[in-house]
């Protein structure tokens, strides 16, 4: 489910964390790769989970209301209509995201405020308002509120961030990728699907002999860290006008991971390597150092090209 570009973030958050400190150790750093994409399921899985308990709330309301002394009539006979979202069915049904949760030791018992607190915000939304007053019972229809709400009420949440930064140092930087997983499984997940249907999987297959993907996350990490300091000998003197010392290692990352790109996968266009790292750069560094990388990227592509480095292969790609 993971794009090329959040492959590359991935890999950047693993790197940036390699070079941070000083490690040189590369099949460790490679194990915290592997355990990074671990916490980015696990991540995953919490945000689905998330919503079956945010309907389990609102279910559990409505057989409070029920069971008053005097319920109204309104109580006695509630829209059920969000209680039995079909999606949310089906997402509950599903062995694998049952085993999922189960491994994973997901309970959102002691966070009950938590999900109050979503549940509010969900009811009190024009999306809540105008699904539950819609005559449409489509499975289209309830995958396509949850896709709404799952976007814009757990994918935006200051307070979610911030829980599960206090739950994991690798989820704060996950937050953003994990919701769009979710968002991708909301339109995979389809009404004919069955319990045993299996979930969108992070990377496609864990057998890098089988997977383009997952060969090119794997191989863009490691050749990184191989040729650091010749990709650092390439570019320090570009960066004559810069102050070495104070470039942040950021920087120096990204633009590394570039020069592995350019210099070591030949089937990747330049134009794709540069459009991505500096739109990564746009979100990972400031506004200056944005403006460095680019700069710095130009130049080496135009010396690299002079010197008949690059070395790109197939229609269209050649340098």
């Amino acid at each position: 489910m993971l794009s090329r570009r959040h492959l590359r973030i991935k890999a950047l958050q693993a790197l940036y964390a390699f070079f941070l400190t000083g490690n040189d150790d590369v099949r460790l750093g490679e194990s915290v790769l592997n355990s990074s994409l671990d916490k980015l399921h696990e991540l995953y899985i919490y945000q689905l989970s998330l919503l079956i308990e945010i309907r389990d709330f609102a279910k559990q309301r409505l057989e409070d209301a029920m069971n008053k002394f005097l319920p109204t009539p309104e109580e006695v006979n509630p829209n059920r209509k969000f209680v039995d979202n079909l999606f949310l069915q089906k997402l509950t049904d599903n062995l694998e995201f049952q085993n999922a949760v189960e491994k994973y030791k997901i309970n959102w018992y002691l966070d009950q405020e938590i999900i109050k607190k979503l549940f509010f915000e969900v009811r009190d939304s024009k999306e809540y308002l105008s699904y539950m007053a819609s005559d449409d019972n489509s499975y289209a229809s309830h995958a396509e509120f949850i896709h709404k709400i799952s976007r814009k009420y757990l994918g935006e949440s200051d307070m979610l961030w911030d829980f599960y930064e206090d739950k994991s140092i690798f989820w704060a930087g996950d937050f953003h990728l994990s919701s769009i997983l979710v968002q991708k499984t909301i339109n995979f997940i389809e009404e004919g699907s069955k319990p045993t249907a299996k979930l969108p999987t992070i990377i496609k297959t864990q057998d890098t002999n089988d997977n383009e993907d997952l060969v090119f996350f794997h191989e863009l990490f490691r050749k990184t860290i191989m040729h650091s300091q010749e990709y650092e000998a390439l570019f320090t003197p570009l960066a004559k006008n810069w102050d070495l010392e104070r470039i942040a290692i950021m920087d120096t990352v990204i633009i590394k991971m570039a020069m592995c790109e350019l210099l070591e996968f030949s089937s990747i266009p330049v134009k794709v390597t540069l459009d991505e790292y500096i739109e990564i750069s746009k979100s990972f560094s400031t506004p200056k150092s944005s403006q460095f990388i680019n700069g710095i990227l130009d130049k080496l592509v135009a010396q690299l090209k002079e010197e008949k480095k690059i070395k790109k292969r197939g229609r269209g790609l050649k340098e």
